[in-house]
């Protein structure tokens, strides 16, 4: 089964209309655009409340190409990539990322995640969730250091010969700190939104348990851990150094991730965005215990093992920028070492907001987000086509549609919320979706056709700008 990384050249070439420079690049005349969605008899799953969004919000946005934007990507998800179906009684959903047949913690949480406000109106739409979170259970119990999953367990990974403990209905064993995260995420905001308890069993319990026990054994306090990594690949971010455990950290409180969201080798492993994660994360699953499950001492071990790391953060997560001041590395080993960054694919620091983990005012978080849409953050770039933020995963110059979406998710002003949007609808390279990333020069030049992750987050921007920024969606051309 093609992996993430097979799909980054397989860009089609279609139609850009960009005009670049000045105050208009990346702005252009709305342009009819068809509807892509599958035929509705070909569609994995049908929401009524999300088709009734759909409805509505064609009317409310006057700019025709990005109406029929929202159309193709929001409800993209269900349209092409869950799987559902009751096992033992209990909602099951098996959720795709797209062009690739497994099924990723992260990437799952993120892809149904705008639906959730819909579940109060649409029981239908609220057991799939559930679903989603009954099959998460099950890929955590099976191993809570594994990011991708196959719903057939008899299915073989093209990565079976990685040097790691692979099991079978695993796709890819890369450890993540937020695999783990992103199912809480979605746990604690089901449970927000709907008031529903039931899912919530002993094993769900269970995965809160497997995820403490792992966040400890990553601090590396007695010793490196059970995690190692190893494959045999030319492409330098699968591999992991040093017999699979990745560079020395001093042990300081912060969890270890030997990988990023991006799938991609961390090169310090205190990965900061991923830690502000845990700590947000920690703190939901200590609510959820305390008032679903009663269980106070694990409650308790999930807040404590949060200070901790909240505390490491407060001491080791900042540095001095000579432009920016004081701003947030990206990763750091204890040692006082910081790889000054920030990637795409979220958590990332400009992400960090979104995920409740900080304050969109707070001062370091500002600077930050200055450094990161700056030349200064060596994987910022701009061209021609567009500008946002990359990163290694598909080489230099490729802006993800991910990082330009995040930009608006966590805008404080109007203006910076229609550039992201203008921007989105100027780089779909005519295919009527978000893609993975595409060239700073070029929109034509884009990887992955099939990313619903991306098609999704474009619609919860939407649905922002129209809570949080109507005038936007009234113009006649965004």
């Amino acid at each position: 089964m093609p992996s993430r990384r097979h799909f980054i050249q397989s860009g089609s070439i279609l139609s850009a209309g960009i005009i670049a420079g000045g105050e208009q690049a990346f702005a252009r005349l709305p342009q009819p655009l068809p509807c892509f969605r599958p035929k509705p008899i070909e569609r994995r799953f049908i929401s009524q409340a999300v088709e009734a969004t759909i409805t509505r919000m064609k009317k409310e946005i006057a700019d025709p190409e990005l109406a029929c934007l929202f159309e193709n990507c929001f409800p993209n998800t269900l349209d092409t990539t869950v799987d559902f179906e009751m096992i033992d009684g209990k909602p099951d959903t098996f959720v795709i990322t797209g062009d690739i047949d497994a099924m990723w913690l992260r990437d799952s949480t993120a892809q149904v995640w705008p639906y959730l406000p819909l579940t109060k109106d649409d029981d239908k739409l609220r057991i799939l969730v559930e679903g989603v979170i009954n099959r998460q259970k099950k890929c955590i119990l099976l191993d809570p250091y594994a990011n991708a999953f196959y719903k057939d367990m008899e299915k073989k990974s093209e990565w079976i010969g990685d040097l790691t403990d692979m099991k079978p209905g695993i796709h890819e064993r890369k450890w993540e700190i937020d695999s783990l995260c992103y199912p809480i995420r979605l746990a604690y905001q089901y449970w927000q939104t709907t008031g529903r308890t039931t899912v919530f069993d002993s094993a769900w319990e269970k995965t809160i348990e497997l995820t403490v026990k792992t966040f400890k054994e990553q601090q590396r306090k007695n010793g490196d851990g059970p995690y190692n990594f190893q494959r045999e690949t030319s492409w330098a971010t699968d591999g992991v150094p040093l017999a699979g455990y990745g560079y020395p950290v001093k042990p300081v409180g912060l969890i270890c991730s030997i990988f990023r969201p991006s799938d991609d080798a961390t090169l310090w492993p205190f990965l900061i965005p991923s830690n502000f994660f845990a700590v947000a994360s920690l703190r939901q699953a200590a609510a959820m215990l305390s008032r679903i499950r009663k269980n106070e001492p694990l409650a308790r071990a999930c807040l404590a093992l949060s200070g901790e790391v909240d505390n490491a953060l407060q001491k080791h997560a900042t540095t001095s920028h000579p432009a920016f001041g004081k701003i947030y590395a990206f990763e750091t080993n204890g040692f006082g070492s910081y790889n000054l960054m920030d990637d795409a694919n979220i958590p990332s620091l400009l992400s960090l907001p979104y995920l409740g983990a900080v304050s969109p005012m707070n001062p370091t978080y500002m600077n930050t987000r200055k450094f990161i849409l700056s030349e200064e953050n060596p994987f910022f770039f701009r061209g021609k086509a567009g500008e946002g933020v990359g990163g290694p995963h598909a080489g230099m110059h490729m802006i993800w549609p991910l990082s330009v979406i995040m930009r608006g998710l966590t805008a404080s002003g109007t203006d910076e919320v229609r550039q992201s949007l203008r921007m989105l609808k100027a780089t779909h390279a005519g295919t009527g979706f978000m893609h993975e990333a595409f060239h700073k020069e070029d929109a034509t030049r884009f990887t992955r056709k099939w990313f619903a992750w991306a098609n999704t987050l474009f619609g919860e921007l939407v649905l922002h700008a129209a809570k949080n920024h109507p005038s936007i969606l009234r113009a006649q051309a965004v």
